[in-house]
């Protein structure tokens, strides 16, 4: 054997190679899914049962029903990398009464979330609050002598760059809705659904 050849002195003859990456241990980003559920008890605690199991922290879970008597629609937005959410998604899928889920995260949507922010005004900065909820093409929904409710929506990059100006004034209350996402174009996951 030749010196290179020759383990040191004191280390294992046989090295192990580098431990493989896990799958889902890769860069974590906003995921948004989409599934058409039945619309009985008990579904949505599945629904969240299987993320909690999977690890994963829901951002949102939007819920409403569908044009379809007896059927839901569930908009998850969530972070994980793009192999784990692939894996809960199959999963989901496989859970009884869903009928069928859609990652569109890559895909081209619409967007949309809405906030109601209760501001903090006086008599000297109400029309500015005003002003600012006029700019951001939200509503004023109530006014009050010490605060202001306003109504704004949009993508959540649009709700949060509203909820940052309107921090100055100073939040009393805050409610979001998290994002509905539909796909652009013709196709349709409601339609996808055996009938």
């Amino acid at each position: 054997m030749t010196a290179e050849a020759q383990p040191a002195q004191g280390a294992p003859a046989h090295v192990a190679p580098p431990a493989r990456a896990l799958p889902g241990g890769g860069q974590q980003q906003l995921h948004r899914l989409v599934a058409i559920v039945v619309d009985r008890p008990g579904v949505l605690n599945r629904v969240s049962s299987l993320m909690r199991a999977r690890n994963f922290n829901i951002d949102s879970l939007a819920v409403s029903r569908t044009d379809r008597e007896g059927f839901s629609r569930m908009t998850i937005s969530l972070h994980g990398d793009d192999v784990a959410v692939e894996q809960a998604a199959k999963q989901l899928y496989r859970l009884i009464d869903v009928l069928k889920v859609q990652d569109v995260t890559a895909e081209p949507t619409v967007e949309h979330e809405l906030a109601l922010v209760k501001v903090r005004v006086t008599e000297g900065n109400r029309a500015e609050m005003l002003k600012l909820v006029e700019l951001a093409r939200g509503r004023v929904l109530d006014v009050a002598t010490e605060a202001v409710i306003a109504e704004v929506s949009g993508t959540e990059a649009e709700v949060d760059a509203f909820v940052g100006l309107v921090r100055s004034f100073g939040i009393k209350e805050l409610v979001r809705t998290g994002a509905v996402v539909m796909a652009r174009g013709s196709g349709s996951i409601e339609e996808a659904v055996k009938r």
